[in-house]
């Protein structure tokens, strides 16, 4: 287990937010993650909620913008943000798109050169970091929750999918429902996982559901002013296969919103709620 270096630290609502760097062995470089230790913890271990940001993102932009802490204050959650993918890894191509390689893990293990050297954000997310945040915070590991947004909506629901019994609550801000019907999902998958559209499924929340259900209702929002909603997001194709299986779906569908962290910002309360009910905060 690799150690951490803390970047900086910040007193916030009780608590403290932190950012991270270490040295990672699923992605075989270094990786940033950033931390809110609610005011809770001093007294005994708390729950865990990890949040999974979009294309572009890092550890920073959910932690400064989407107002969370103080809802995690309140209710006594841990928040964990992850970068979204490696970075500098000298990779031919790596930057030369914002929708495909640095900023655009999209929460796969790549399978295909020369991407899989590097690009391993789906172990990352799920076992190596949680064994990071387990050994060096006040965090209860038999409690967590996930959710993220758009990209990292896409994340959340595929990790949740993936553990069902690993993660207790999952939500989503305007994910990637169908990435393989999508151009930014098709893309991402093409380079990191190669052609062969069985290996994809894998990685697809609205194929995932028909074979894993979860023992717990999602959540989900979807801005009805995004852009991006038709196009790429897709959440109806998700919502119909929810129905297909019988699997509890909240799919709010909200007026006038977009794509934003001022989007995020204005359900952020009613996502970390929806968690904190769950995880027995």
């Amino acid at each position: 287990m690799s150690s951490i270096t803390l970047r900086s630290e910040h007193i916030c609502f009780g608590g403290t937010v932190g950012f991270y760097s270490h040295t990672s062995a699923a992605c075989n470089s270094e990786m940033r993650f950033a931390v809110f230790v609610p005011p809770q913890a001093k007294q005994s271990p708390t729950p865990i909620l990890y949040f999974l940001s979009g294309l572009t993102c890092t550890e920073e932009n959910f932690t400064t913008k989407a107002g969370a802490q103080q809802f995690a204050a309140k209710y006594g959650l841990m928040l964990v943000a992850p970068d979204t993918s490696p970075r500098g890894t000298g990779i031919p191509g790596e930057d030369d798109d914002w929708d495909l390689g640095t900023g655009a893990g999209f929460y796969v293990d790549a399978t295909e050169a020369p991407w899989r050297s590097h690009y391993r954000m789906y172990s990352y997310v799920t076992e190596e970091l949680p064994a990071l945040i387990a050994q060096n915070f006040p965090g209860n590991p038999q409690k967590q929750g996930i959710f993220g947004h758009s990209m990292g909506g896409h994340g959340a629901l595929i990790c949740a999918l993936k553990n069902p019994t690993y993660y207790q609550s999952v939500s989503a801000f305007a994910p990637i429902a169908a990435p393989m019907q999508c151009p930014w999902g098709q893309k991402a998958f093409s380079h990191y996982l190669g052609l062969n559209l069985e290996d994809w499924k894998a990685y697809d929340a609205s194929e995932l559901i028909l074979t894993t259900q979860l023992p717990y209702p999602i959540l989900i929002d979807q801005g009805m002013a995004d852009t991006f909603l038709q196009t790429q997001l897709m959440p109806d194709v998700f919502g119909a296969a929810c129905a297909q299986v019988g699997q509890p779906l909240h799919l709010r569908r909200q007026p006038g919103y977009d794509h934003s962290y001022y989007f995020i910002s204005t359900f952020i309360a009613d996502h970390i709620r929806y968690h904190a009910e769950r995880l027995g905060s």
